[in-house]
């Protein structure tokens, strides 16, 4: 066989071989990076749930991956991460239509300005979404991980952690709090045999840009902006890596995003 055809059987059989069959959890599912995110792990024999505030992004997202995979095992709801009661829920449905956890992906988020516009309530808000619900999830999962001996947790942060822009900064101080969580949960649960990786992407074209969807399309074809479905690649490359391997970081960016 030619060693070609041999590398590319190799290749595929890694992204695909530690998918199937895992249980997997993704805020903020319905839309953007999550959406594309739990499109590709479905694809991938995934046992896949999803939730989001917005009852019609919900249906949408979750009546779409239904179409293109009919047999998968994909479950979901309308949550939202900053309501107790619904956390609950989701951990309920979880136990009972998983039978547990094996992956959580910490992706959902909004957007913020900077500190000297909104106030003090939005900002509350903005960081219980941002920053106290990757906490809550993240113990909910490991009660649910730490006694299995496995387990993945990823979180989508952001280079703004990095770049610092003036217009966002209760944004870059929520991504910020991420990079650094992200950094030492990896130190506490390492013992556990379980793994943290962190992603922090540029711009992506989701929910949180501004711009119609005409000027967002512009972006992605002059390199400006990202693809969804690029940060989901990544995040498969994360889940891929055997056991012994655990990918820290990855911060992906539009070839021409000036950072």
């Amino acid at each position: 066989m030619d060693i070609a055809i041999i590398l590319f059987m190799d290749a595929t059989q890694f992204l695909l071989g530690d998918i199937k069959g895992k249980r997997i959890l993704i805020t903020g599912g319905t839309t953007g990076i999550g959406r594309a995110t739990a499109n590709l792990l479905i694809s991938l024999g995934g046992r896949v749930m999803i939730f989001g505030r917005d009852e019609k992004d919900f249906k949408k997202a979750f009546d779409g991956i239904k179409a293109k995979y009919p047999d998968s095992e994909l479950f979901g709801t309308t949550a939202d991460v900053s309501i107790k009661e619904d956390v609950s829920k989701i951990f309920q449905m979880v136990d009972t239509k998983l039978g547990g956890l094996d992956i959580l992906i910490n992706n959902a988020a909004q957007a913020a300005d900077g500190v000297t516009k909104g106030s003090p309530e939005e900002w509350k808000n903005l960081l219980e979404v941002n920053i106290l619900a990757y906490l809550i999830f993240t113990r909910h999962a490991l009660d649910r991980m730490s006694s299995n001996n496995y387990g993945h947790i990823v979180n989508i942060g952001s280079m703004s952690a990095e770049t610092r822009e003036e217009s966002g900064t209760i944004y870059v101080a929520t991504k910020s709090a991420i990079r650094g969580f992200t950094a030492a949960l990896r130190k506490e649960i390492n013992p556990l045999g379980l793994k943290v990786s962190l992603i922090e992407p540029g711009a992506v074209k989701s929910d949180l840009q501004r711009g119609t969807e005409k000027e967002l399309q512009e972006k992605i074809e002059n390199m400006e902006m990202l693809e969804a479905d690029d940060i989901a690649m990544s995040i498969l490359f994360c889940l891929a890596q055997p056991k012994r391997s655990n990918i820290v970081s990855i911060q992906i960016r539009p070839l021409l995003q000036i950072i």
